[in-house]
C-alpha cells in the first residue's frame, strides 16, 4: 500500500522538524520536505499532491488557513494563534482538527495515529453505511475518557498561581516561574483551562511581532 503524503507548512525550521519527525514515525505516512511560505505551500501542493496538510497560521508571506482553504484536502492547523475567530476561521476552511503550540510531539503522534484510522474507515471503494460514518467520526474525535476532565492538581497549581496575579493577565512563563513548573506545562494547563471556560485568552504582539497568548482567570 503506497504511504500517505504530508506536507508541513511552518516558518520555523525546527518546529517544522519535529512535526516531520511526528509524521515519519508513524508507519503509512511519508512526510514531505516542509515548506516555510504560503508560495512555497502552493507550489508543493501542485507538484506532489498531499494526502494531509499541517499548516501553521502565520507564515512570511501569506495565511495557513487560506492555503487550508484552497488545498481542498485533510489539514490540521497547528498554530499558537488560539482565539475563537482564527479556530472558527481554521474549521470553516476545511480544518479537521487544531492544535495550540507548542504541545507534545506525542500528542500530534496520537492525532496522526487517529487520522489514520480514520482515512482507512473512509478509503472503501463501496457506498458508506452511516455506521461506518459515525466510527470515523469517533474515531478522529474521540469522547473523553471518564474522569479525564477532573481537574489534576498541577491544574489547581497553575489556576491558584493564575488567581494570584488579582485579575491582571500573565503569560505562560509567568505561571510557570510562580509554579515551577516548565513554560510547556504551564501552557498545557492552560489551555485545558480555556476549553473548560475558567480561562481567558487573548493575544498580544511582543517585540519581535510574534504573537503571545495571554491568560487571565475568567470573570
Amino acid at each position: 500500500m503506497t504511504d500517505l503524503k504530508v506536507l508541513i507548512i511552518d516558518d520555523d525550521f525546527r518546529v517544522a522538524g519535529l512535526h516531520r519527525d511526528a509524521v515519519a514515525a508513524q508507519p503509512g505516512l511519508l512526510p514531505l520536505e516542509p515548506v516555510r511560505t504560503a508560495a512555497e505551500a502552493m507550489t508543493a501542493l501542485r507538484e506532489h499532491r498531499p494526502d494531509l496538510v499541517l499548516a501553521d497560521v502565520y507564515l512570511p508571506d501569506g495565511d495557513g488557513i487560506e492555503i487550508v482553504r484552497a488545498a481542498r484536502i485533510d489539514a490540521f492547523v497547528l498554530s499558537a494563534a488560539a482565539e475563537p475567530v482564527t479556530v472558527r476561521r481554521a474549521f470553516s476552511a476545511g480544518a479537521i482538527d487544531f492544535l495550540i503550540k507548542p504541545f507534545e510531539t506525542r500528542t500530534l503522534g496520537e492525532r496522526l495515529a487517529r487520522w489514520i484510522r480514520y482515512r482507512n474507515l473512509l478509503s472503501t471503494g463501496e457506498a458508506l453505511t452511516q455506521e461506518r460514518i459515525d466510527r470515523a467520526q469517533a474515531v478522529l474525535h474521540p469522547a473523553p475518557e471518564p474522569g479525564s476532565l477532573t481537574r489534576s492538581s498541577t491544574e489547581r497549581t497553575v489556576l491558584d498561581a493564575l488567581g494570584a496575579l488579582g485579575g491582571d493577565d500573565a503569560s505562560a512563563s509567568d505561571v510557570a516561574e510562580r509554579c515551577g513548573v516548565s513554560r510547556a506545562t504551564a501552557q498545557r494547563h492552560l489551555t485545558a483551562l480555556a476549553a473548560q471556560g475558567l480561562v481567558e485568552v487573548s493575544l498580544r504582539y511582543g517585540a519581535t511581532g510574534r504573537p503571545e497568548h495571554r491568560f487571565r482567570v475568567s470573570s
